[in-house]
């Protein structure tokens, strides 16, 4: 094809195996078939002395043939109605200026936010009627990692916000959860691909972007931006093994670092030095690098510090931000409303990211330290993550913890607020927990899940059906799995119950809690969760307690 920009790439892994190709910008869609016609012809489909299969299990899509000049001259040919000399020629005089490019299957966009200008792919202007002056980059921060992404990128853009009224109602960011432009939905559902940084990133109001950079559209689509001042990387831990070619943690971890790409030598990738994968990754970075843990006299903390390192970490109950050599306490995490009096640990880890981010980005420790003070005092500030209610002496807990690493972190959270319920009411209360899962994960995986959950020996299990998440399973297949995981780690038969439908397994451990009980619910589907918050809110407000019947 003559394609030049680097060599094809065959990576075998566990399950199978991944091409990877090059191509020109205005050639992936041909690039894109070449690569099917490749991998139909590997499977054998139309070798030479193969019977061809007549009913193959998939759509034959390229029924070329193997005559390779055949094939090569028909590609040739899309390839040549594909061609869009203009969006080449953007795209080079956009990097001489150092302007951003973002290019899709319909639409290219020169610049960000407010600096940005978008046209139709199929009529793109030339490089001399573009009003260059106009455009420029706003500053841009990716979180990324296996937990707790949602949650750092919404106090991030807040920090960013109370930083500075140039940011006031001009901070966007996306995520699973979806698009917000300075407080106002712009986009409903799980935007944390490429999809979701272009909204931000093309939206005029923008002034700063904050963007949640998941896995699979890392793996599917790639980084949406070439360049980014600050990166977050949460934690690394297991999930989504044996899709696309990620098999071990180590493949994740490099995957997730894939960040680290778009900050050239400026920008910071700010890291968690409790996470050992990524502290061993910390020192090859050609970027600045930032840490975080939970303690901060841990040792890579007290390294990087001597060394003129930026650092984040707990001493006792204060958290202490510490920039080019000046310390400064952010508050005790006891008030932050993120930590539930401190319960949440996992939300420290977040805090201390967000805060080292938002500092690289200019953020004064003042301003930070107000804000964590304030965030997460209303359930809108962060919906969907750890929203708590507390019904006379039940505490309720809704969370996302879609993981055994989340769960688990999830489950030590509710088990520290009941201890805390007891000291304060006397009342011996019980944990119930809400337990599902996506049907993508593969049978160890779900297994793993059910194995986290008996490990933290709760008193009742609900096993909930996931309906609009079966992913190629069958109805009743994961909770399946989920019982057989929980026997099998000598979970009683007795305390576990199966629903079919996630409203209707929040509503059951709703009844069966008892005063002092702490319900923990992991809620992955948007519509369950807002119809529970619903509920939920009625109930507190008519002052519900344990044992009266529901609304």
């Amino acid at each position: 094809m003559g394609w030049p920009d680097g060599p094809a790439v065959a990576h075998r892994y566990a399950s199978g195996t991944l091409l990877a190709i090059s191509a020109p910008v205005d050639a992936l869609f041909t690039a894109t078939e070449v690569n099917e016609w490749a991998w139909e012809q590997a499977s054998g489909i139309f070798a030479p002395g193969v019977e061809r299969i007549t009913n193959p299990p998939f759509d034959q899509l390229h029924p070329l043939g193997s005559d390779f000049s055949l094939v090569v001259a028909a590609f040739a040919a899309r390839a040549g109605v594909e061609k869009n000399p203009s969006l080449a020629a953007l795209r080079d005089e956009a990097r001489r200026r150092g302007i951003p490019v973002l290019a899709d299957d319909s639409e290219v966009s020169l610049g960000a936010g407010a600096g940005s200008r978008t046209w139709p792919v199929l009529d793109l202007p030339n490089a001399g009627s573009v009003p260059w002056q106009l455009l420029h980059d706003v500053p841009t921060l990716i979180v990324t990692g296996s937990n707790g992404k949602t949650t750092t990128v919404r106090l991030l853009a807040a920090l960013i916000q109370a930083s500075d009224s140039r940011y006031r109602n001009r901070v966007g960011y996306s995520s699973t959860e979806g698009v917000m432009i300075g407080g106002q939905h712009a986009g409903e559902g799980d935007f944390s691909g490429p999809a979701g940084a272009r909204l931000v990133l093309r939206d005029t109001r923008v002034a700063a972007a904050v963007l949640e950079t998941a896995r699979g559209g890392l793996l599917r689509r790639g980084l949406a931006v070439e360049r980014a001042d600050v990166a977050i990387v949460t934690n690394i831990s297991a999930d989504h093994f044996g899709e696309y070619g990620i098999d071990t943690l180590e493949d994740l971890a490099e995957v997730k670092l894939v960040v680290a790409h778009a900050l050239g030598t400026s920008g910071t990738l700010v890291l968690n030095a409790d996470d050992p994968l990524l502290l061993a990754r910390a020192a090859g970075q050609v970027c600045k690098v930032a840490l975080f843990a939970f303690d901060d006299a841990h040792p890579a903390l007290v390294a990087h510090r001597n060394a003129g390192g930026s650092t984040c970490g707990l001493v006792d109950d204060q958290l202490w931000l510490t920039d080019i050599g000046v310390r400064t306490s952010l508050g005790d995490i006891r008030k932050m409303p993120l930590t539930l009096n401190g319960a949440a640990h996992f939300n420290v880890a977040n805090i201390a990211a967000a805060a080292l981010a938002a500092s690289a980005s200019g953020v004064t420790p003042a301003v930070i330290a107000a804000e964590l003070q304030r965030f997460g005092g209303t359930r809108h500030d962060n919906p969907g993550r750890l929203d708590h209610w507390t019904l006379a002496d039940t505490t309720v807990l809704i969370d996302y913890a879609h993981n055994p690493d989340g769960l688990a972190k999830l489950l030590v959270g509710g088990d520290t607020i009941r201890l805390q319920q007891i000291s304060r009411t006397g009342i011996e209360g019980r944990v119930g927990l809400l337990l599902g899962q996506a049907g993508n994960r593969g049978n160890e995986a779900i297994n793993k899940l059910a194995h986290t959950a008996a490990t933290f020996q709760p008193d009742y299990v609900v096993i909930k059906e996931i309906t609009s998440m079966l992913r190629g399973r069958k109805l009743g297949d994961v909770p399946a799995l989920l019982r057989a995981g929980l026997l099998a780690a000598g979970f009683p038969t007795d305390n576990i119950h199966v629903e079919a439908d996630e409203f209707d397994a929040a509503r059951y451990l709703l009844r069966w809690a008892q005063p002092g009980d702490v319900l923990v619910l992991p809620i992955h589907q948007s519509a369950a969760r807002l119809e529970l918050s619903a509920l939920l809110d009625e109930m507190e407000n008519n002052h519900w307690q344990a044992g009266s019947p529901l609304p």
